[in-house]
């Protein structure tokens, strides 16, 4: 049977993700790193019972599934994994045997592993994958979600502040909401109402330091700071005849990283006359306010922490908001409910306070209906372990697939499998085992994990390098090809082989 004829066997359940497993007569080993990947991941079914071959389902049954239930269930509630799994059981009776069906939550305690570190799991399009320790790190500094940037940091005071920049946000204020109340406070007073400043000890919050600091106290505290900016002339990095025609100077502070980048946005637009440089004719130009409060979400959710950086990219056919740092619930549930959990809420404040920011939320209808207001389509919405990012596609000109780059005008971007096979030297299965684990960004280890290679030199060369070199993987730090923060995912055309 298919997946669907499975699930409608299985009629009370909401199906997101689920993971089958034979476990006729007991628990099988690889069961754990399912139930790891599911709490680290988003949450999903384990089902015992079920056979799967290719794409289709077999119903084999369990024996004695009350023994195998508590069996599992005891190991959740042991000391196999490093915190207390507490599942959702079903048990269906079918002719063919009983089947057992095991609901893993998202766990706010991540990394969930059994027992060592090195067995943390997430999942991914193409099922449990371990998770590197770039990921791993980030669940680490997941567990200070909403905390970690209203701490202060010693050693610095006042002084730290930018002028310009407080006077200009100030003055913003005053404009364009008059009768806030913070608008009578002296200089002390409003630092210490938004929490940039601590009363009890006078220093500055690290979201204080990010709105409002100087460049040199904010890279003192958080080393690597910037929000980055750039324009390629092309659909992606392999069509672009450069790598960028233009990329943001470093500003000193988030306040003035997005004044720069608004305008840069602005200037995308196909808007009748021009706006003031706060952009508050959102009302007038919804896909304004649904860029604005895309680049205002992306400043406010950073994992500032990250050896990532938030960055837009300007494409001849899209702009895309990435920012290091997963969403605090998965992606669906964000979209259905009014969910305000913002990772830095310092931050998150300090733009509500001046009304660029929705006041709950994450902004999502905001972006939705703004840009579909414009364009007629949805932007997309792409959450990974260690980033989310949003993309917004220009209007299409042909239809509904977004208009050809000047560059890629009269030609032929997809190829057959064949010729992708011919031109990689790879066979059809590696490439495209290799290009589904890539659609999210990943780091070489994690690759060579899923290849099963250890040598990386043969690896890079094998792999990696035919796959940038013909345009179906791409860089994240194209700029720098050594770094030790490099990553790689597939690219458009990648995505088009696929979709062969």
């Amino acid at each position: 049977m298919t997946s669907d004829q499975l699930i409608s066997r299985l009629t009370d359940i909401e199906w997101e993700d689920f993971e089958v497993k034979e476990a006729r007569s007991e628990v099988p080993k690889n069961a754990w790193e399912t139930v790891s990947a599911f709490s680290n991941t988003a949450g999903g079914w384990l089902v015992f019972g079920v056979k799967k071959t290719g794409k289709q389902y077999e119903i084999v049954g369990v024996k004695n599934p009350e023994k195998i239930e508590q069996d599992f269930t005891n190991t959740l509630r042991g000391d196999k994994f490093n915190v207390k799994i507490v599942p959702e059981c079903k048990m269906y009776d079918f002719p063919e045997g009983a089947v057992l069906a095991f609901y893993i939550p998202l766990s706010d305690k991540k990394p969930v592993y059994y027992n060592t570190q090195a067995n943390t799991f997430i999942r991914t399009a193409s099922g449990d994958q371990k998770a590197t320790k770039e990921e791993i790190d980030a669940m680490y500094r997941d567990q200070a979600f909403g905390t970690r940037t209203t701490q202060g940091v010693a050693g610095t005071s006042i002084s730290d502040i930018h002028e310009p920049s407080y006077e200009r946000y100030r003055e913003y204020l005053s404009r364009f909401n008059p009768s806030h109340p913070y608008n009578r406070l002296n200089k002390e007073e409003f630092l210490q109402k938004l929490r940039i400043r601590l009363p009890e000890d006078g220093t500055l919050t690290y979201g204080g330091l990010l709105t409002l600091g100087t460049e040199s106290a904010i890279q003192k505290a958080i080393p690597g700071f910037r929000a980055d900016y750039l324009e390629i002339p092309g659909t992606s990095y392999t069509d672009a005849t450069t790598r960028y025609t233009y990329r943001i100077d470093e500003q000193e502070n988030l306040w003035e990283y997005f004044f720069a980048i608004f305008e840069r946005l602005r200037r995308h637009l196909d808007l009748p006359f021009k706006l003031t440089q706060e952009g508050f004719a959102s009302e007038d130009y919804p896909q304004l306010g649904a860029l604005r409060e895309a680049l205002v979400n992306m400043l406010m959710h950073s994992d500032y922490f990250s050896a990532a950086c938030p960055r837009v990219r300007v494409f001849d056919d899209r702009i895309e908001f990435f920012n290091p740092g997963a969403l605090p619930k998965p992606l669906k549930k964000l979209l259905e409910e009014d969910i305000s959990m913002p990772r830095n809420p310092i931050v998150a404040k300090f733009f509500r306070v001046v009304r660029l920011a929705e006041n709950a939320g994450y902004g999502f209808d905001k972006m939705i209906n703004g840009w579909k207001a414009y364009t007629g389509t949805d932007p997309e919405f792409d959450q990974g372990q260690d980033y989310t990012k949003v993309t917004f596609f220009f209007k299409s000109q042909a239809g509904t697939k977004p208009a050809p780059s000047r560059h890629q005008a009269g030609t032929k971007l997809a190829l057959s499998w064949d010729q992708a096979g011919t031109k990689l030297g790879l066979s059809i299965t590696e490439i495209r085992q290799l290009l589904e684990f890539c659609r999210e960004v990943q780091t070489i280890q994690g690759i060579m994990s899923l290849m099963n290679w250890s040598d990386r030199t043969k690896f890079r060369n094998k792999y990696i390098n035919p796959m940038l070199e013909h345009g179906f993987l791409a860089m994240t730090e194209p700029d720098k090809p050594k770094s030790p923060n490099q990553k790689y995912h597939t690219t458009e055309k990648g995505i088009q082989l696929l979709a062969e």
